[in-house]
């Protein structure tokens, strides 16, 4: 399938093209430090990691709005929309920043692409921080808490993808009204004097970007991310940390203990949340890859 290319893009939108010509928005904070690549959840916007926009974080930041979504455009073939495609556009940021080599932090998803761009260039990998997510086969790790067979997880996983596209729009209109309250707990926080917490301000901006979505592309989108083989991950010879919700419902905290146990150098870092851990836990993400930092080759910027 084919879609007509007509530019949408907004004035002033940075942005660069990937491998296939599909022209994808970017987001860099422009500050000095470690290079680090964020491979988002399908649909998060980089304010869901508010501490690596702060100048102050050690790190220079990039990622990208996925194809379709928030100003990035769709490709011109509508089934260019698989973890190879996504994979692809993750080389194009790096190239796009003048990265020869970063680290990568995935989460949920973005876990699956971020090994998929390892698998393809480990040289260019100085390390994951896997949150939420691991290399390949990503349904099968679903409902993990709720008791489901495994032999379940996969169908349900389809059907409940499937669905987004009639409950996406609801649970749209349930974050746009939930924005105005998380932005006047914000001010209220401000009068006090004191600052706002970071999972404050970080929930408010994703809960308003979610409610823009077109859930039937994001439906696909999905979908499409779905139908990963599982990943043999020998090539992953570069440290990662596994960090994983035990209350997690998309990413069973177990099946991401064995993801672990299975990579040559990885650290596994259980946490009491759900799937949103950015949003919950944005301090000891920030702090887990900085350790995850000192544990590659790129200890000090440049390096």
């Amino acid at each position: 399938m084919s879609a007509p290319q007509v530019d949408l893009r907004p004035a002033g939108t940075p942005g660069t093209r990937s491998s296939d010509g599909t022209w994808i928005r970017t987001w860099d904070n422009e500050c000095v430090g470690l290079p680090v690549v964020i491979s988002n959840g399908l649909g998060a916007p980089p304010s869901a990691w508010p501490l690596l926009a702060d100048p102050d974080g050690g790190v220079h930041a990039v990622s990208w709005y996925h194809r379709g979504l928030h100003a990035s455009r769709p490709p011109a073939d509508l089934d260019r929309i698989t973890v190879e495609d996504h994979a692809a556009d993750l080389e194009a940021v790096m190239d796009h920043a003048g990265m020869d080599r970063a680290l990568l932090v995935g989460w949920s998803l973005g876990v699956n692409v971020a090994f998929e761009f390892a698998r393809r260039h480990p040289e260019r990998v100085a390390g994951i921080l896997a949150v939420g997510g691991r290399a390949g086969d990503p349904f099968h790790i679903l409902f993990g808490p709720t008791g489901v067979l495994r032999d379940l997880r996969e169908p349900l996983g389809r059907a409940g993808a499937s669905a987004l596209r009639w409950i996406g729009p609801p649970v749209a209109a349930a974050a746009g009204m939930l924005a105005p309250f998380l932005d006047t707990a914000q001010a209220l926080v401000g009068l006090s004097g004191l600052r706002p917490p970071a999972s404050l301000q970080a929930t408010s901006a994703v809960a308003r970007e979610f409610a823009t979505h077109p859930w039937v592309w994001y439906s696909r989108l999905v979908l499409a991310a779905g139908d990963q083989e599982p990943m043999d991950t020998a090539f992953a010879t570069f440290p990662v940390t596994v960090v994983a919700g035990l209350l997690d419902n998309l990413a069973a905290a177990d099946d991401l203990q064995r993801t672990a146990r299975d990579l040559p150098d990885a650290r596994f870092v259980p946490l009491l949340g759900g799937h949103f851990l950015p949003l919950q836990y944005p301090g000891r993400l920030h702090r887990e890859l900085l350790d995850l930092a000192e544990r590659s080759d790129l200890a000090a910027p440049g390096g």
